[in-house]
C-alpha cells in the first residue's frame, strides 16, 4: 500500500510537472489582443489597391485567431491621402498603405522603391527587395522617422495614360498637363510637360473640367473601375514611368516592437502574401478589362512615339542621377538598384525576353 502511495503521488507530480508548462506556454502564445488602425492613400473598395488593406486586416485576424485585429480607413477617413506617412510616423495610426513616391518631398530617393523610370518589372522589383540588398536599404532610409515598410502589393507594368489628345511627337508633350507623380513626373516635365500629383480619388473631376490635359493611374483593371474612358479617348503604352509600382505597408517602429514575436511573424507573412496576391489580381484583371476598354467603350489603344520615349528615356537617368547627388544613402540605393537591374538585363536576355521574342514569332509564323 506505501508503495502504491508513493506511485501515485509520483505520478501526481510528474503529470503536474507536464501540464504546467504546456499551460504556461499557451498563455504566452495568446497574449493580449490588439488593435491597429491602418490609414491609406487609396480611395475606399478600389480594386486590388483599396482592397489590398481589407485583405491584410482579413489574414492577420484569422492568423491571429483574433488577436490581431485592423481597422482599415480609406484615404480622408481619418487623415488625408498625403498625409498617411506623417500618420504613421507621429503614432496617430500604426500602420498606413500607399506608394514611396507620395513621400518624394521628404526623401526624393524614397521613389525608387515604387518604380523607376524604364527600371525593373514587378518580378524583378521582388528580387531586389528580397534577395538583392533592397529591403536593407529601404528600412534605413526610413528609420529616421520611426517608419518600418514592408512590400504589400504590385500593379505590374502599367499604363503611360490618358490622354485627350493624339501624342504624335514631343511637340505635343509641351506644356501639356498631365497627373503623373513620383520620378515619371519629373522626367515628364523636363521633357516640357506640367506634372501634377494628386490623389486618385481627385483625377476624374480634373480631367473632365480640364484642370489636367491627361493622366496615368494605374492599368485597365483600375483605369475601367474609375470611368477614365468616359473622358478621355486616347489610351497610350508603354508605361515608361511605372514599368512597376511596389505598393507599401509602413509600420510605426514602436507598434511594431510591441508586438510579440508571433504576431510580428504574421504581420510580415501576410504582408508577403499581399504584395504577391495583388500583382497576381492585376495580372488577371487587366487582360479582361482592356477587352472591355477596346470592345465596349471604342477605346484607341496607340504607343507612344519613339522620339517621345527616347527623350523620356535620355531625362530619366539625367533625373536620377540629381536625386542621388550629395546624398551617400541615396547613391547607395540609386547604385544598387542599377547593379540589380543590369543583371536581370543580361540574365532576363535569355530566359524571360528571350522567350516572349520567341512566343511573339511563332504565333506570328502561325
Amino acid at each position: 500500500m506505501r508503495r502504491l502511495a508513493v506511485l501515485s503521488v509520483l505520478l501526481a507530480l510528474a503529470v503536474g510537472c507536464s501540464v504546467e508548462p504546456e499551460s504556461d506556454s499557451g498563455a504566452a502564445a495568446q497574449g493580449p489582443a490588439v488593435e491597429w488602425k491602418l490609414v491609406t492613400t487609396w480611395p475606399k473598395n478600389l480594386p486590388a489597391l483599396g482592397t489590398a488593406p481589407e485583405r491584410l486586416s482579413e489574414m492577420l485576424d484569422t492568423m491571429s485567431a483574433g488577436r490581431f485585429k485592423i481597422k482599415v480607413y480609406a484615404a480622408g477617413e481619418l487623415v488625408p491621402a498625403f498625409e498617411v506617412f506623417d500618420a504613421v510616423a507621429g503614432g496617430t495610426a500604426e500602420i498606413g498603405h500607399g506608394a514611396a513616391y507620395y513621400w518624394r518631398g521628404k526623401m526624393p530617393i524614397a521613389a525608387m522603391f515604387t518604380t523607376a523610370p524604364f527600371g525593373m518589372n514587378a518580378q524583378e522589383m521582388n528580387g531586389w527587395l528580397r534577395f538583392g540588398g533592397g529591403m536593407e536599404l529601404w528600412r534605413e532610409l526610413y528609420e529616421p522617422f520611426g517608419v518600418l515598410p514592408m512590400a504589400t502589393g504590385n500593379s505590374g507594368a502599367q499604363m503611360a495614360g490618358w490622354f485627350n489628345k493624339e501624342i504624335n511627337s514631343l511637340a505635343d508633350i509641351q506644356g501639356l498637363k498631365m497627373r503623373i507623380p513620383g520620378l515619371g513626373g519629373a522626367v515628364f516635365s523636363r521633357a516640357g510637360g506640367v506634372a501634377e500629383t494628386m490623389p486618385g480619388s481627385e483625377i476624374f473631376t480634373a480631367l473632365q473640367t480640364g484642370v489636367i490635359d491627361a493622366t496615368e493611374w494605374i492599368g485597365p483593371y483600375n483605369d475601367l473601375a474609375f470611368g477614365l474612358q468616359e473622358i478621355a479617348r486616347y489610351y497610350y503604352y508603354p508605361g515608361w514611368h511605372e514599368p512597376s509600382a511596389t505598393l507599401e505597408a509602413i509600420v510605426n517602429i514602436e507598434a511594431f516592437e510591441a508586438l510579440s514575436p508571433d504576431l510580428q511573424a504574421m504581420l510580415e507573412v501576410a504582408c508577403t502574401a499581399v504584395n504577391q496576391e495583388v500583382l497576381d489580381e492585376f495580372t488577371a484583371r487587366n487582360a479582361t478589362a482592356l477587352k472591355v476598354l477596346v470592345e465596349e467603350h471604342g477605346i484607341e489603344i496607340r504607343p507612344l512615339p519613339d522620339d517621345v520615349l527616347n527623350r523620356f528615356a535620355e531625362l530619366s537617368n539625367e533625373v536620377l542621377e540629381e536625386e542621388a547627388q550629395g546624398d551617400e544613402l541615396a547613391q547607395r540605393v540609386l547604385d544598387s538598384y542599377r547593379s540589380f537591374l543590369a543583371d536581370m538585363r543580361e540574365y532576363h536576355a535569355i530566359s524571360e525576353q528571350a522567350y516572349i521574342n520567341a512566343r511573339s514569332e511563332v504565333e506570328a509564323a502561325l
